[in-house]
């Protein structure tokens, strides 16, 4: 395999990880608003349950893709194969 192919596809992985990690990180954000202030979100969403758990899902979700996207990148830039499958 040449080279360029290479370092071609440590640099798309790396890409594509930042990308999780920002989307990741998004969540967290709208995660945290929500559940700090949920009368924002009474407009659109009807029941107070919902609007409690899913601030939860999106706070464990954002957090498990930032994580994920985290490590991707050092394992992309690395080239370390645990990291990029972890």
């Amino acid at each position: 395999v040449p080279m360029g192919v290479l370092s071609c596809m440590k640099y798309l992985m790396f890409v594509f990880n930042v990308l999780v990690f920002a989307g990741g990180t998004c969540l967290v954000c709208v995660g945290l608003w929500v559940a700090a202030d949920p009368a924002g979100f009474q407009d659109i969403v009807a029941a107070k349950a919902v609007l409690s758990a899913g601030a939860y899902l999106l706070l464990a979700v954002g957090i498990a893709l930032a994580l994920l996207g985290f490590l991707g990148c050092c394992g992309a830039l690395r080239q370390s194969r645990p990291l990029l499958l972890g």
